[in-house]
């Protein structure tokens, strides 16, 4: 995928979420939220205690 396609998928994405009503953008964050990460779900806290401690060395 060259650099223009993928900034003309990024837009229609964007117009795409942008012309949703208010409800269904509320339906759509609080389903986000129901589901877990992928990474927790498969790998419990590993990941992220591991992503936490990175971040707080590069931070430094």
């Amino acid at each position: 995928m060259s650099g223009n396609d993928y900034l003309k998928f990024m837009t229609e994405q964007f117009i795409t979420y942008m012309n949703l009503p208010s409800e269904e953008k509320k339906k759509l964050k609080n389903e986000k939220k129901q589901n877990p990460l992928f990474m927790n779900r498969w790998l419990g806290m590993l990941p992220f205690t591991i992503k936490i401690m990175f971040h707080k060395e590069n931070s430094r």
